[in-house]
């Protein structure tokens, strides 16, 4: 258990004795490219480098309506195809 302890307690410090004793950096930035890109995709990538937390719920928001959006479109696509999904009979007993 000792052992453990020590391992994990270097395992905690080293990262901040090793960043410590070189010089301070410069925070590291992510920009996206955008010069190549137009339309809907050049203002989703300028949203992602103006203001991540708009990005963010934006992202949060589509997902799940684009995964209902789809969802509902291959039930409808496999009823229109005569796939019965509302009357599955389980094989388990």
């Amino acid at each position: 258990m000792l052992r453990f302890t020590r391992r994990l307690i270097t395992a905690l410090v080293l990262p901040a004795v090793v960043s410590a004793a070189g010089a301070k950096s410069e925070a590291i930035v992510f920009v996206a490219d955008t010069r190549r890109l137009s339309g809907v995709a050049a203002w989703f990538t300028n949203l992602y480098n103006e203001n991540l937390f708009y990005f963010t719920l934006l992202t949060v928001f589509i997902i799940p309506a684009m995964g209902l959006i789809l969802g509902k479109f291959t039930g409808f696509v496999m009823a229109r195809s005569g796939i019965d999904l509302k009357s599955r009979v389980l094989a388990e007993h």
